[in-house]
């Protein structure tokens, strides 16, 4: 039997990069997957890489009237919720203290902070009891990458709401953890030269950039009953990184 046979799943931030290869492989094991991007034709193109059982809702993370729509939904299509991986995020990189504005600080927590809080509580009424929460960490919640405060410290604001969270929604049996990736070959990395690429790889223990797959049986794995006893932690899937 496929991991999430008859499962529904709700994917935010999914139009490319991890996010996609989450959507396209809980769907190969069976669910159903409701997926957001803030951009249609990314979307739309997402739509049609992943093929069936599949739903696009544009949606920018950050504004709320939009993540109502998404549930909305959801709730006329499917009525419930199984897994919800909130993975929608950016990060403006090289933002060293002194050269932070508002802006920079606001667009970052707006997604990453107050989108995550809002799209889980927003999606509260629809999840079932025993149901699953993931949501996108960082390897830079825990460790010190230059020009990369305002973005780090919305990952280590992902991991105290997952603990807090796991107490909050105890009675109802919603295990809530985090998937933090390291240094993974996405778009991020686009404009990065093959030196700059190469010098990465060598930084990771295992010797090799992570692919988006390698995060996406992670989130799996966090989706299904393989991980039935585990709740409020941040699985690290760095090549090792942050814990060497």
């Amino acid at each position: 039997m496929k991991k999430l046979e008859n499962k529904v799943a709700v994917i935010t931030g999914a139009t490319g990069g991890l996010a996609l290869a989450t959507a396209q492989l809980f769907v190969a094991e069976g669910a159903y997957v409701f997926i957001t991007g803030r951009r249609k034709k990314e979307l739309d193109e997402a739509v049609k890489t992943i093929g069936q059982n599949v739903t696009g809702v544009q949606a920018d993370s950050g504004k709320l009237e939009d993540l109502d729509r998404l549930i909305d939904t959801v709730k006329k299509e499917k009525g419930r919720i199984d897994v919800l991986y909130v993975s929608a995020g950016i990060g403006d990189f090289g933002v060293p203290i002194g050269t932070v504005t508002e802006e920079i600080y606001q667009k970052t927590f707006d997604v990453n902070v107050k989108g995550t809080i809002f799209t889980v509580q927003k999606a509260l009424p629809l999840l079932t009891d025993g149901g699953s929460i993931i949501m996108t960490g960082s390897i830079a919640g825990i460790k010190a990458f230059p020009g990369m405060g305002v973005y780090s410290a919305s990952k280590a604001a992902i991991r105290s709401l997952a603990r807090t969270w796991t107490v909050d929604l105890q009675a109802r049996k919603i295990r809530v953890n985090v998937v933090a990736p390291g240094h993974t070959d996405t778009n991020v990395f686009a404009g990065f030269s093959q030196e700059v690429l190469n010098g990465l790889a060598k930084s990771v223990p295992l010797a090799r950039m992570g692919q988006p797959e390698d995060i996406a049986k992670a989130a799996l794995f966090l989706a299904s009953d393989d991980s039935s006893y585990i709740a409020g932690t941040e699985l690290y899937v760095d090549g090792g990184v942050a814990q060497i």
